[in-house]
């Protein structure tokens, strides 16, 4: 078993902060256990329908779409007679804060990309197409929802189990990433630094 590891953490700051520190990292770290085995059910639920029951997506979407209506339908017209609320149009709209953020992380995923794509920084560039190249590999073996669903599996469980784990997992990072390390500044030496490479133009100053 390894010894304690007392370095900097593999993130440099609490996991529920990496995480966002918000809804979401409270249902993948299970701080509100009732919603996180509610987010479990469901995707397993999907899971079996398209998997096991081998429903077609739009044949599942029609047949929900069906449910929802006729929820409403007796909801609506049942309320006057029953002492229900309601049903309000706004609890069924998506908020404005939520589009926003979708944008902002779809703008960041670009600009990431753009920057890895260009070769900023050599050694995140083939660390990114070596995982590309694994998961495309992974890919052939696996259905796209049982992919989609173990990913989501290891959402769900492998933050709560770093968080159980932490000094054991940062201890072996640590001896993993000083080991990459070397291969790549081997790499380095040996090949990348034979690429030729084009003039860096300097911006002018205005």
């Amino acid at each position: 078993m390894p010894t304690r590891y007392n370095g900097p953490g593999l993130f440099g700051r609490p996991l529920h902060a990496v995480l966002g520190g918000g809804k979401i990292a409270d249902i993948l770290l299970w701080k509100d256990k009732k919603l996180s085995a509610a987010f479990v059910a469901g995707f397993s639920m999907v899971w079996f329908l398209f998997e096991v029951v081998e429903y077609n997506l739009v044949t599942l979407l029609c047949h929900i779409l069906i449910a929802l209506m006729l929820i409403l339908f007796v909801w609506h017209n049942a309320a006057g007679l029953i002492t229900w609320r309601l049903p309000n149009i706004y609890d069924l709209e998506i908020p404005d804060y939520t589009v926003r953020f979708l944008h902002n992380k779809f703008n960041f995923f670009l600009r990431k990309f753009y920057d890895i794509a260009t070769g900023k920084d050599l050694r995140f560039f083939f660390v990114t197409i070596a995982g590309l190249w694994i998961m495309s590999t992974i890919g052939n073996f696996f259905s796209t929802v049982n992919l989609l669903y173990t990913t989501f599996l290891c959402l769900v469980t492998l933050p709560i189990m770093y968080e159980r784990y932490e000094h054991e997992v940062d201890y072996l990072a640590s001896k993993g990433n000083q080991d990459v390390k070397r291969l790549f500044n081997k790499l380095d030496s040996t090949v990348l630094n034979r690429i030729p490479r084009g003039p860096v133009k300097e911006k002018k100053l205005r």
